[in-house]
């Protein structure tokens, strides 16, 4: 199957999986929570089946697609597990902490950016 189908059809699959459990949990930063817990755990489990036995050739579907679609938390989470198994604790730390208050100023903005557009 072709890779940008593979995304395709796995972020769709993701991303009903997420909306189900805030369906499912009342209270939003919990389902967040669990999503992104559950997504790199996911994500650890099949980058090590990926790499082992089953191959890369639907690693588009299942990691970009349906994980992506999930949260892409746990590919954030990968990419620094796999900055610190490289020894490169330093780099990974400052990722961790630029990605978080990076993100957390980015949305401030956009709320205040949004809040400021006069319909």
């Amino acid at each position: 199957m072709n890779p940008f189908l593979q995304v395709a059809v796995g972020g769709a699959m993701g991303a009903i999986g997420r909306y189900a459990v805030y369906r499912m949990m009342p209270v939003t930063w919990a389902a967040t929570a669990l999503v992104n817990i559950l997504g790199s755990f996911a994500m650890g489990l099949l980058a090590a089946l990926l790499a082992q036995r089953l191959g890369q050739a639907w690693a588009p579907l299942l990691m970009t697609g349906i994980l992506g679609g999930f949260t892409t938390f746990s590919a954030f989470s990968l990419d620094v597990l796999t900055i610190w198994e490289r020894g490169e604790g330093p780099l990974a730390l400052a990722y961790v902490a630029g990605s978080v208050l990076l993100s957390l100023g980015a949305v401030a903005a956009g709320l205040e950016l949004g809040r400021g557009i006069r319909a």
